[in-house]
Parts: C-alpha cells; structure tokens; sequence
C-alpha cells in the first residue's frame, strides 16, 4: 500500500506480470508475436514497424507537422521527407547499393536525420561516427567501417581534411553549412542537393528507391569503446531500430494500468508531443531512443548543439517540450538551476533519462521542482540498440535504485562466474536477450564471439534482479565508466598516457561526479627528474582523444602504482586519492 504524498493509497492496482499480460494480449496494440532471429526463437512486437522504411513512411504520414527545430531553422514532417528522398536518390546515383556504408559525422543538426534515412532507404547501412571525436579518431571510424561516402557538417570536415588521403574506400563526401572553399576532390556541398531546412519543403515530392529491405537486413553501425583501445562497431539491424516505436508508449501505458486508470483514448487533436534533444544523435539513445519513436508518434524534436540549462528552458517554454532530458546531468541542471522558476516548464510531461549512474534523489527533485512531469529512466546500452528495461512513474519513486524491469520482448538473467543463473537478489553479470540485440561487432570475430553467446550479450554490468524482475546495476565488470552518457574505457585513456614520454604507469579510475555520474581521473607515475605538469598531461592526452575522455584531475606518484600478484593494477587502492573531489 502506498504511503508516498500524491501516489493512491492502494497502489499498484495490479501486478508487473499482470499488467504486462494485459497490455501484450491478442488484439492489442502491444500485442507480441514469435519470431526466429539468427536461429533463435525471440518475442517481438506484433505491431512494430518491420524496418527503418515503414517508419519513415509513419512519419511522413504527418505531413504538415513541424518535425525539427534548430534555431532559425524549421522543418515539417513533408520538408524532411522530401530533404530524405532528394538525398537518397542522389546516394544511389553515386553508386551507394544495398550494405554499403554512409558514414555520418555531425553535431546536432536537421541534416544528421535526413542523412540517417536516406542511407538507411537506400538500402545502405548507416553509420554514425562520434562528432566530439579527433581527426585521427574520425579516421579510424571511416576506414574500420569502409565507408564509400560520408555526410560531415563543417568542423568535422576541417577535423578530417589531412586524413582523407588514408580513407582509401571513401569515394565522396558531402558537406554542409560550410561556407568556405574546400579544396578537395572529393568533397561537395550537401546543400547543392537538399538545399536549406526552411526550404525543404518546396522540393519535389520524390520517389522511394528501389531498396527491397526486410527486418534482419543490416542497418546501422553505432561505435561503442573497447577494451583494446579502439571502438567497435556495433552492427543492428532494421529490425533493431524500428522496434524503438514501440517501448516508450508501453512503458507510459503501464503507468496507466498500475494506476488502476483506463488508458487513454488517442485525441488527434491533442497538442503534439515535443522532445528537447541535446543529447547526440549519433548515440544510440538519441537515434533510436528519440528520434525514431518520435516520427512513430509525429513528434517535434527541438535540437540543441551543445546542452546549456538557460537556453534549455527558454526552448522548452516557447517550444512547449513535453519531454526533456538524455543523461542525468542535464535534469539535475535544469532542477536545480537558480533561475529556474523565471520560465514556464508547465508543458513537461516527462523527464527522461539514462546512460549513466543516476542518485536516487534525483526523482524526488523532479517531483519537487517539476511536479506534473514524469520521471523516468531506463537501461539499455550500444548492443541492444538503446533501451532495454524502462522504469517510471509511480514504479520508478518507489524504486529509485532500480532501472526497471525489462521490455515485454526481453529477457535478463543474472550469471555466475561459472556461468550458471543466478536467483532474485544474487549479484552477477548481466546477460540481455531479445529482437534489439545487434548481430555483431563489425569485423571482429574474435570480439563478437567472446560477448555474444547462444542470442544473449554479455553486458559487462554487475548487477541483480529482485522477485518482480526489476533490474538494479550495481558496478561494471568491464574497466569502464561513464561521464554524462559517454562511455569512456581506462584502457584507451592509458594508452595515450603511457605514450606521454615522461609517464611509466598509468591508471584511470572513475571520481564519482553527482550529475554527470563519474569523471576520469588518473593516477601516473613520471620518470625519474621529469618535470610534467598536471596541466601539460591533459594537454598531452587532449591532442589524442576527444575532450570527454581527458582526465579531469591527475595525481603523480614517485612509486609504481599497486599491483595485484597477476600485475593487475589495484584501482580499489587508487580511487580515495580522489575522495576530495565532487
């Protein structure tokens, strides 16, 4: 029974499996079906959209609807399809056939989703490349991925220009909001064939190619850390990233059961849905958990290049946003932030988020501070295509350590050392299962077979399952953490400190932060007489690795830094000399 100020006393009304058997029955809008998956026998939504096409074609069925906003720029579900259709095209005239890579490396912009859906409609798989990447980082994505053509906007373009000469599969690159000559042979503005977001409107109506695509055709490559120091490609397909349509809607319709509410009767006219994005698209979360699910319900998404609380909710005021949020870092921004009350965030329906540890006070504060919203989080990572359990509502207040349970369609199980499952409330590592796995690590054999097994990945999280099925990770099994969203593996950061030519040990841990989650801090011992400063070492890394991956602090040692009897550094030890920090 509930005692919790604004929760009905007698909830829940019903149990988890009941409501789920509700929602899942036959005829339902979530009904679940059977499939055969890579030679397993998987649930799948009955009702989702089979591949990436049909949910274009969802989208464009809400013509005149504004569908992205990114400041002077204002584009409907119409202009985009056409923008979508105009670029296919063009991308089959270039050669670009089924499986080919279309490599797109942008920061958050309206050409990054038609880039996305003309690939993916031209039967090509997209492959998005972190935009906070460095040029040789950019490098690596576009000749580990074999990418015939990439679509860049302009600082990526710049990043990459000196290391073009070493992407020999590449055959074009198209540019955009670049005003300057480019100088290169294979460059070409994006513009000279969609044109600007204002006016894609008034392009001609266009045709669908001729790209027969089915549910387990490749799709996508999502670039995920790895643990020898160079991101792995994370191969999904349609399949995986259509299914995304569906989780958000019956997570807020199990709400409604738990309550003990009818669900809704859909109101074509209610005030369209609208999703402040600053999280990047070319992350699973904000592909396929936002932008995807959002043309499934016709949804405005409101873009932002870089997250900035002010300007986060002078948007959501004027924009009237009924979703906000990403990571944790950016809700506790906007709760706590000192001017808050100066602007209306009434239209708030729903602050949701994932990616990183979340405090467990950070749902009450949304219930402080943003009362009519709902709190939600959720778990899922690269290779199960973004969400996998989803947790709000009233579930979510009275479980804030919890990430949920899983979907319907998915199965978790909690594995011992030796392999064996584990029972409710035993902690061991975490295998996942369902119709969102991806199929493999893009050319890495070796690596696919040591993490995918028999339909399950092996996610490398710590954790257990209470009776109910709510998941809560605990720690990672993998040297791994994660700063706002952005997975950062020790190893990668190593490397560049070990080639630091006054550094002979090095370890990066993780300082725990309280909105970001943690940060990377290194601990290095330096030769003999060297001189390196704190400031020259993250200097040093900076000009290696994206920004987010620099250490925040880093402590120098005379001593070698303390090792297990297997020469395993002891990161246990090292972590308190970062205690003092917040």
């Amino acid at each position: 029974m509930s005692s919790v100020p604004g929760v009905k006393p007698d909830w829940p009304a019903m149990s988890l499996a009941e409501a789920h058997a509700r929602l899942t029955a036959p005829g339902s809008p979530f009904e679940v079906a059977e499939a055969t998956i890579r030679g397993q026998r998987l649930r799948v939504w009955k009702n989702a959209p089979p591949t990436l096409r049909e949910v274009f074609l969802l989208g464009r069925s809400f013509g005149s609807r504004d569908f992205l906003v990114y400041d002077g720029d204002r584009a409907t579900y119409e202009g985009f399809s056409r923008a979508v259709l105009a670029l296919a095209a063009h991308l089959r005239a270039l050669g670009v056939g089924k499986g080919d890579r279309v490599a797109i490396a942008m920061r958050n912009l309206p050409e990054w989703p038609v880039a996305f859906f003309a690939a993916a409609l031209s039967g090509a798989v997209a492959t998005p490349l972190n935009a906070w990447w460095t040029g040789p980082e950019l490098e690596y994505g576009l000749r580990d991925s074999g990418a015939t053509v990439a679509i860049v906007d302009s600082e990526r373009f710049e990043r990459l220009s000196e290391h073009l000469h070493a992407c020999s599969d590449l055959t074009r690159l198209l540019v955009c909001r670049h005003d300057e000559d480019m100088g290169h042979p294979l460059a070409a503005r994006l513009e000279d064939v969609i044109g600007q977001p204002n006016d894609w409107a008034s392009l001609p109506p266009g045709l669908m190619p001729e790209a027969p695509l089915e549910a387990e055709d490749n799709a996508t490559i999502f670039y995920t850390s790895g643990t020898t120091g160079h991101p792995k490609g994370a191969l999904g397909t349609h399949r995986n990233a259509a299914m995304n349509v569906m989780n958000g809607v019956f997570s807020l319709a199990r709400c409604y059961l738990r309550r003990g509410e009818p669900l809704p009767t859909p109101d074509p006219n209610a005030r369209q849905k609208a999703t402040l994005l600053s999280i990047p698209f070319f992350h699973t979360t904000g592909c396929n958990a936002v932008l995807i699910p959002a043309m499934g319900q016709g949804a405005k998404i409101v873009l932002m290049h870089r997250f900035e609380p002010v300007k986060a909710m002078q948007l959501i005021e004027r924009e009237k946003c009924t979703t906000c949020g990403g990571v944790p870092a950016i809700a506790w921004a906007i709760v706590e932030h000192p001017e808050r009350a100066k602007y209306d965030l009434s239209s708030l329906e729903a602050v949701a988020y994932g990616g990183a540890p979340a405090a467990a006070d950070l749902v009450k504060r949304i219930g402080e501070e943003i009362p009519k919203s709902l709190p939600a989080i959720g778990w899922g990572m690269t290779e199960t295509s973004s969400t996998f359990t989803h947790h709000a509502g009233e579930d979510y207040v009275f479980r804030p350590e919890s990430s949920g349970p899983a979907l319907p369609v998915c199965d978790m199980k909690i594995v011992g050392d030796n392999g064996e499952p584990l029972p409710p409330g035993q902690t061991g590592e975490l295998w996942a299962r369902g119709p969102n796995i991806v199929k493999a690590y893009w050319a890495k054999p070796e690596a696919t077979a040591e993490t995918f097994v028999d339909g399950w990945v092996k996610t490398g999280d710590l954790a257990r399952l209470d009776e109910e099925g709510f998941l809560y990770i605990l720690d990672r099994k993998k040297d791994m953490l994660i700063r706002g969203g952005e997975n950062i593996y020790c190893i990668e950061v190593e490397n560049a400190l070990f080639d630091h030519p006054d550094i002979v040990d090095a370890a990066v841990v993780g300082i725990p932060h309280k909105t970001l989650g943690e940060e990377p801090g290194a601990v290095v011992t330096l030769k003999p007489g060297a001189q390196a400063s704190e400031q020259d070492i993250r200097a040093f890394v900076a000009e290696r690795l994206a920004a987010f991956k620099v250490p925040v602090r880093v402590v120098a040692r005379d001593e070698m830094l303390p090792r297990n009897p297997n020469g395993k550094i002891l990161k246990n030890v090292l972590k308190p000399l970062f205690q003092d920090e917040n």
